[in-house]
This record gives structure tokens, C-alpha cells and sequence, in this order.
């Protein structure tokens, strides 16, 4: 576990690149506007992200950022990234593992994230021990 800077992030562009513009997401991103996502959040107040190795091979990636409530710092996880070759042999759960031992230890009180209605990431999470927040609800305009 390695943590993510400015001299690494190159790796995590590459990887970004080939999970999401591949099967199930078909996104399409350039290597532009991938770099600049991963840029602003690298940047971003309270940023934490890790790189995970396996014999020096990028096995994926995991980042956000906190946030004080009154009830102390809340994760939001924004990226969970993990080489599309390997998914569904639990190196997701084990990043994700990974990430939430570390909040524990700098005391953030929770996690939050946002992810799609059904399919894999839903379901990996719910894997996971995550649930609907019965008090939030996500809301959008379109401009």
C-alpha cells in the first residue's frame, strides 16, 4: 500500500483509462479528462489514497477525501479502482479493507460513497457490509 502523489499518478490515469472505458461501464474517457479527474482529487483538502502492488504490477487503486461534521471526519470515497484482468478475486475487498483500517486508525467516524443503482459496484459493495443511508438522498439538476 502505497500512497498516491503527483510522481505515481501517471499509473493511476493508465489503469482508470482501461477499467472504465471497458465492459460494464463503456465510459468514454480520454486521457485528458481522466488526468484532470484524478488531478483535482489528488488535490482536494484531506485527499487519502493508496496504490496496491502485486510484484510491482498495479493491482488498482483507492481514494477521497474527509470532511468534519459534528460528529468528527467522514470519508467520501470517490475512486475504487482495480485492474479489470483481476476483478472478482477479491483484491477490491481487500483494497477496500485496506482503507477502512487506515480511517480507523486516524478515527474518521464513517464512509460514504456514491455509486450506480444495481449492477457490480452495487453489488460489491453490498458484499461489503454497505447499506442505503435511509437519511440522504441524492438529488440532481440538469444545467
Amino acid at each position: 500500500m502505497l500512497p498516491i502523489t503527483p510522481e505515481n499518478l501517471e499509473q493511476c490515469i493508465e489503469l482508470y483509462l482501461n477499467i472504465f472505458n471497458s465492459e460494464p461501464w463503456n465510459e468514454s474517457w480520454t486521457y485528458e479528462t481522466a488526468k484532470e479527474r484524478l488531478t483535482d482529487l489528488l488535490h482536494t483538502p484531506k485527499f487519502l489514497g493508496f496504490l496496491f502492488h502485486i510484484d510491482n504490477n498495479l493491482v488498482g487503486f483507492i481514494a477521497g477525501n474527509s470532511k468534519r461534521s459534528y460528529q468528527g471526519l467522514t470519508f467520501y470515497l470517490a475512486e475504487l479502482s482495480v485492474n479489470s484482468e483481476i476483478q472478482g478475486k477479491g483484491y477490491g475487498s481487500k483494497i477496500l479493507h485496506s482503507l477502512e483500517d487506515e480511517l480507523q486508525k486516524r478515527e474518521s467516524k464513517s464512509l460514504y460513497l456514491l455509486t450506480a443503482n444495481g449492477g457490480p459496484a452495487e453489488a460489491f459493495y453490498r458484499k461489503n457490509d454497505y447499506v442505503v443511508n435511509e437519511h440522504r438522498i441524492v438529488m440532481k439538476k440538469n444545467l
